[in-house]
């Protein structure tokens, strides 16, 4: 996740939903490693919490978050997309994860390859490894370990909000730039560079 612009205001970490809430599957007092799909009941859980949902701050210019407690130590963030706004490729290192649409639309460009840990700035990818989805309100996904994707806000007029989960938290999250068929490692941040 990049950092929001010093004029963005973001919101302290509020708690996730209780247990007991409907969607959660009750994975938020267990303190075994949670699933891909209690990640997924998570995200679900929490987009159907219209208070919280209520509570993040929607800023014209730049993205805004707001850090939940996910379920077994997860990471998880509700996040406002402005319209025209994105992610920029990234992974997400050893992390799995899911995410959801809570409102608007988000554009996943994603690519089904996997890059190699270390040791390189530029790849030439190979034909076919692009894939795409549009996911409207209600809709979501989950992903694997090292997920290469982008998410993006297309719209020109409207606000987007999603729920993401993460496990482990995220030790790392590479960000490149892409050229054609050309993938370049631009940075690798750290925890302290996005919390």
């Amino acid at each position: 996740m990049s950092s929001p612009s010093s004029a963005v205001p973001t919101a302290a970490a509020v708690p996730s939903p209780s247990p007991s809430a409907p969607g959660t599957g009750g994975s938020t007092t267990s303190s075994a490693a949670p699933t891909v799909a209690e990640l997924m009941d998570f995200v679900r859980g929490a987009a159907r919490d219209e208070a919280l949902i209520a509570s993040l701050p929607l800023d014209p210019e730049g993205r805004t978050w707001i850090r939940l407690d996910g379920p077994g130590g997860s990471e998880a963030w509700l996040i406002g997309w402005p319209p025209g706004t994105g992610t920029g490729w990234h992974d997400h290192a050893d992390s799995f994860g899911a995410f959801t649409t809570v409102a608007g639309a988000l554009q996943e460009h994603s690519l089904a390859v996997r890059l190699p840990t270390d040791g390189w700035k530029t790849l030439e990818l190979t034909d076919g490894v692009d894939r795409s989805r549009n996911l409207a309100t209600g809709q979501g996904r989950a992903f694997g370990q090292n997920h290469v994707h982008e998410v993006l806000n297309e719209s020109e007029v409207a606000h987007a909000v999603s729920v993401h989960a993460y496990y482990p938290p995220l030790p790392r999250i590479r960000r490149f730039s892409r050229s054609g068929a050309v993938l370049r490692l631009e940075q690798t941040e750290s925890p302290e560079d996005w919390q």
